[in-house]
């Protein structure tokens, strides 16, 4: 599978250039189709991102937005990664509420992932899935040696082992995710290059789980 990596001299360029690629791609899906759906990507890495895609001039009523992942804690909690977005960017624009697709509470995780399957289901496809990649080199809620989410054919799955707090989140599946049009990495801080040069080795982590027709690009402010 293509791997395209685009590197940054920091931080800041590299959220200048993902806000005009993610405005080009939504120009082109709203002016082809109607509508840009696109899956956020959840913990620190993104809310600057977020924080600038606020000024972006857009159809917001023509977004579609959904979680890649969640951690199953009650609506609300300021971990949540929806309550991040939120706060950083969906509060402030005109988004449809009723098209922020955040993922559900329930009784248990494994309800809660049957109904984000379900909501998922319906998606009019997904333009851009955005990832990023941990420390320990997970991605979602895609942990290494999760040979079970590896093998899923469910849109998303309950995850109640993780091996960091909380162990119970609700994540799209490498098959759903591998779905996407496009699917861009978003990798900085010198904490995640050893992460991504294990990858970009070879290294069987999460993110090879996922794979879209069209390959994938990884956007770093880390050189190699």
């Amino acid at each position: 599978m293509q791997q395209r990596l685009h590197q940054f001299a920091n931080n800041t360029l590299l959220v200048q250039a993902l806000c005009e690629r993610i405005a080009t791609l939504a120009r082109h899906c709203i002016d082809q189709r109607g509508c840009f759906s696109i899956v956020l990507a959840g913990g620190t890495t993104p809310h600057q991102l977020y924080q600038q895609l606020c000024h972006l001039s857009t159809d917001w009523q023509c977004w579609h937005i959904y979680f890649g992942d969640e951690r199953y804690l009650p609506a609300g909690d300021p971990e949540r990664n929806d309550s991040m977005a939120l706060e950083a960017w969906l509060d402030h624009v005109a988004i449809p509420s009723s098209q922020i697709h955040r993922i559900p509470e329930s009784d248990n995780v494994h309800t809660a992932a049957a109904l984000y399957a379900s909501v998922l289901a319906q998606a009019p496809g997904f333009d851009l899935v955005l990832l990023g990649l941990g420390e320990d080199g997970h991605t979602a809620s895609l942990f290494p040696d999760d040979t079970q989410a590896a093998n899923s054919t469910e849109l998303a799955i309950a995850v109640t082992h993780a091996p960091k707090a909380p162990q119970q989140r609700v994540t799209m599946s490498p098959k759903c995710l591998s779905m996407a049009t496009a699917v861009w990495f978003i990798v900085t801080g010198s904490s995640k290059r050893q992460a991504l040069n294990a990858w970009l080795a070879g290294v069987p982590l999460p993110p090879h789980m996922i794979k879209p027709r069209a390959g994938i690009d990884i956007f770093t402010d880390q050189a190699r």
